[in-house]
């Protein structure tokens, strides 16, 4: 810019996009389609990140096309192989995928509706073309999200998605805050945050949280499996205030087969325990290397799946 002169002043995450169904209102952010704010009479249902303000701990982003971690950046598909970029680098993993902090483009939008796509195109650890579509829709039901994939490439893809929400209830910390989490099962992690391939059963040990209870002072980072479903073939998370004033379900479709919960010890002083990560996953973390419930779109084919948040 010449000297003397000014630019307007960006938003870090782009545009703002801002539905709004009742008493609940949404917004959600170019950068990344991320859901900044979700709140119900104007009380936060999760834990996001102001206007001015850029994503930080994954809050609220979309983890495509791998959700978690992806050790050392490298993997092997239908015989090639390629060396994503370490951005984890204390760890030596690649993290929660590559549209994140891509700009998404609207392309409909109504009071309560949006809807947002982006194209990934083939790059150096990524050499595919993944089409993403995401509607999100506010609902008498609360939050629905509903994600498309589609091959518009040559080649067969693999492919996994994960959201990163961060629910609260409004305590200060979440130590306060009950919990049912309906998995059976954990995968084991090693100090990179990688499966050891290890399952073991969470019943009767610290991490079992199939009936309700405090979660007090459990630490998780902890992708949690085998999820009991409803009829409708939906598993669904609770989390409750002590009082019993405020409370917030997750719930996941059939295409989500894993939930990865995160209580934030490792994040900042500030939002430590501030709230919990509940994150969606239809597969676990590492899966380009372990191939478990990994997706593979053929050229030409598609994928959809839904999860939502539901505040009471």
């Amino acid at each position: 810019m010449p000297p003397g002169t000014t630019s307007p002043i960006t938003s870090p995450t782009g545009e703002s996009w801002q539905i709004g169904h009742g008493r609940q209102t949404a917004v959600i952010t170019e950068v990344g389609a991320t859901l900044r704010s979700f709140s119900l009479g104007g009380e936060p249902v999760v834990d996001g990140f102001a206007e001015g303000e850029w994503s930080q701990g994954g809050r609220g982003q979309v983890l495509a096309p791998w959700p978690n971690r992806l050790g050392d950046g490298r993997y092997t598909f239908r015989g090639q192989t390629s060396q994503l970029p370490l951005n984890e680098p204390e760890r030596g993993n690649a993290i929660h995928g590559l549209v994140r902090w891509m700009p998404w483009r609207l392309e409909a939008k109504a009071q309560n509706m949006l809807v947002v796509s982006c194209m990934l195109y083939p790059r150096p650890g990524y050499p595919f073309t993944l089409s993403l579509r995401i509607q999100y829709h506010l609902g008498r039901d609360g939050l629905q999200v509903t994600t498309t994939a589609w091959n518009a490439g040559s080649e067969e893809l693999p492919f996994g998605l994960g959201f990163h929400p961060y629910l609260t209830v409004g305590t200060s910390r979440v130590d306060s805050a009950s919990l049912r989490v309906p998995a059976a099962s954990r995968l084991v992690a090693d100090d990179r945050g990688l499966p050891t391939g290890e399952v073991r059963s969470v019943l009767g040990t610290e991490y079992d949280f199939t009936t309700v209870r405090p979660l007090g002072p459990v630490c998780l980072d902890t992708c949690y499996t085998d999820l009991r479903r409803d009829d409708d073939g939906r598993a669904t998370v609770e989390l409750a205030d002590s009082g019993g004033e405020r409370s917030v379900d997750l719930w996941v479709s059939e295409h989500f087969a894993h939930l990865m919960c995160f209580t934030g010890d490792t994040l900042e002083e500030s939002r430590r325990r501030r709230s919990i990560a509940v994150e969606p996953m239809t597969c676990p973390p590492d899966a380009f290397r372990s191939r478990k419930d990994l997706v593979t779109l053929e050229p030409g084919g598609s994928w959809i799946g839904s999860w939502g948040i539901r505040p009471h």
